[in-house]
């Protein structure tokens, strides 16, 4: 008796890796519309999709993303910021897929270090540039001071700290950034992008 075998529409996330491995040809891929590809292009350009409700995140859909901002841009530009997912998944490899440098935000907690280290050996893979930062550090004092003894250790840049700031629930709940208000989190944001833009360029920091 045959097993009846189905694939979770909401848990596959399209990478097709299971069609191109399968012996018989057993499995095939079908786009699926997940969401719609928006492009906002002035004098920066910002790629970025809204996906349909209950459709999640892939890989490839982060590719596209990446693709349409390269496709927007005429002339060589000097940076470009792509924010990846939290994890290690297909969207995250997409994301760090030939980047010169990966900015990991960790926060104080066991789960959090365990996922700051599983990124980090991620990351190693691709033989990228990395530096840490550390999210609502004043949460656990220990744990913020495990990550940079970790830093220390691995020899990895520490491009600062961000304090949990009830003002940035206040920013977002107003449509705006953290930078765009005068609060302590905005302004350690600032400093941490400072920072990070000077460990790209090979800067020491100050």
């Amino acid at each position: 008796m045959g097993l009846d075998y189905q694939v979770d529409d909401y848990a596959c996330e399209g990478c097709g890796v299971c069609e191109a491995i399968c012996p018989v040809g057993a499995i095939f891929t079908k786009p699926v519309l997940a969401g719609e590809l928006m492009l906002y292009s002035d004098n920066t350009v910002f790629s970025t999709a809204q996906l349909r409700m209950g459709s999640g995140n892939s890989g490839m859909l982060v590719t596209e993303v990446k693709k349409q901002m390269r496709s927007a841009v005429f002339t060589d530009f000097e940076l470009a910021i792509i924010d990846g997912s939290p994890g290690i998944g297909c969207p995250v490899i997409a994301s760090i897929s030939g980047v010169d440098m990966v900015l990991i935000v960790a926060e104080p907690s066991v789960s959090g270090i365990s996922d700051m280290e599983r990124i980090i050996k991620t990351v190693e893979k691709f033989q990228t540039r990395i530096a840490i930062c550390i999210n609502k550090y004043d949460t656990n004092i220990e744990n913020t001071d495990k990550i940079e003894s970790f830093c220390q250790k691995l020899n990895l840049p520490f491009a600062g700290r961000i304090p949990f700031d009830p003002d940035a629930v206040n920013s977002i709940n107003k449509g705006q950034s953290i930078v765009d208000m005068d609060c302590e989190a905005g302004r350690a944001t600032k400093d941490i992008f400072d920072k990070t833009i000077k460990i790209l360029f090979h800067e020491k920091l100050g």
